[in-house]
């Protein structure tokens, strides 16, 4: 067997990270197409779980919607039963949109099998891989931001 020089080791890398995005992107599509939802319907449940609380306008900077389609989007997901629409305290015109409660088990549950296969995988690298795949996972978050905010500032 040959021996990978350095240059062939960066290259099988960089294929593997983009053949993650590709799949990533590919599983959240069709969780979506299962659950019944579209993909910036996801998005915007992603967004209520790390956050807690956003207004629509925020969800509409997330998603890329426009307003319109952002209130579209907010009435499925509240018909459904996944998020609730709250009056804003800052702004009486306003509205706050947070999970529904039981909105968090549900989604939960759809991840079930892919969070028992990343356990295992994750489960099997010894501490020391565990530190260098937590570090280029951090850097490559890090640095898509970072790209994203470089086209955010050229429009």
């Amino acid at each position: 067997m040959t021996r990978s020089t350095k240059t062939d080791l960066k290259k099988r890398a960089l294929m593997a990270v983009r053949d993650y995005g590709v799949n990533l992107t590919q599983f959240r599509n069709a969780m979506s197409e299962w659950a019944g939802l579209n993909v910036t319907d996801m998005e915007c449940l992603r967004l209520l779980f790390l956050k807690g609380i956003a207004s629509p306008s925020e969800l509409a900077r997330h998603t890329g919607l426009t307003s319109g389609a952002t209130t579209a989007m907010l009435d499925r997901l509240e018909k459904v039963g996944l998020i609730e629409r709250r009056p804003n305290p800052n702004d009486r015109r306003g509205t706050l949109i947070v999970p529904a409660q039981s909105s968090a088990e549900k989604a939960a549950s759809w991840f079930e099998s892919a969070r028992k296969a990343q356990d295992e995988l994750v489960s099997s690298y010894s501490e020391s891989e565990l530190e260098i795949i937590a570090d280029v996972f951090e850097r490559f978050a890090k640095l898509w931001d970072q790209e994203r905010e470089k086209l955010k500032g050229e429009q």
